[in-house]
């Protein structure tokens, strides 16, 4: 039986915690009791672990041997903002499939309050790219930093540097990963509405390549999903 496995909150030496919330989950929902075994997450590698003690919002563990572990793939998703509830189910999705990073992104068409108000949403995106990473079995959980400005996600470094456009015609996404080696791979996602056209010339005097999932026109969350589904099956 395949255990569940957890990413702790605190790890030092042969010993690891949950802690908060993340504690009272596996305590009240999961029941969890002394002597049970879980796969612990540890930041670089996922070992078996035994619950040596449970207190209050405080779970320990002992840890044991290493356990097998898919590699973490080199990817970031540069993310404009859009309505926060659709934006929350690409992003648990999009770190379930295996990012390594999301980057929110203020393009010109995010509505100026969700622009306003994007900043107090970060410590939220954080607890569902850890739980999103729980449910996948990731050694660790995407990372998800404030929202930079436009100027800023043009300037993200990248062995290769993907922007999804509704106007390419020619370049698939897929036909884009082709000439992708090794190192870490950028993907831009528009918001609603999509890339201005002065913002996608940006991208390109910035030396990314534009590319297209084809010819339908995919809500923000779809075609983050789907391009971030592509990546992953052609990277691994």
């Amino acid at each position: 039986m395949t255990r569940r496995r957890w990413i702790a909150d605190e790890v030092s030496g042969d010993r690891a915690a949950l802690v908060g919330g993340h504690a009272d989950h596996l305590i009240r929902v999961l029941r969890a009791r002394v002597g049970q075994e879980f796969d612990i997450a540890t930041g670089d590698k996922v070992r078996r672990g035994r619950v040596s003690s449970i207190g209050d919002s405080r779970v320990e563990f002992e840890l044991g041997e290493e356990v097998a572990a898919a590699a973490v793939l080199q990817v970031t998703l540069a993310l404009a903002v859009f309505k926060f509830d659709r934006m929350e189910w690409a992003i648990e999705k999009c770190t379930e499939l295996g990012v390594s990073r999301i980057v929110p992104v203020i393009a010109r068409r995010t509505d100026s309050h969700l622009a306003a108000a994007a900043g107090k949403r970060v410590e939220r995106w954080q607890r569902i790219v850890v739980e999103a990473s729980e449910q996948a079995r990731r050694v660790s959980p995407a990372e998800v930093g404030v929202p930079v400005k436009f100027k800023e996600a043009t300037a993200l470094p990248g062995a290769t540097r993907v922007v999804l456009s509704e106007y390419e015609s020619i370049l698939s996404l897929k036909d884009a990963l082709k000439s992708h080696s090794e190192g870490e791979l950028v993907l831009a996602i528009g918001p609603e509405g999509g890339w201005t056209e002065e913002e996608l010339a940006a991208f390109h005097r910035a030396g990314w390549t534009s590319a297209s999932l084809g010819g339908t026109i995919l809500r923000a969350e779809t075609a983050a999903i789907a391009a971030v589904a592509v990546v992953v099956s052609e990277l691994r």
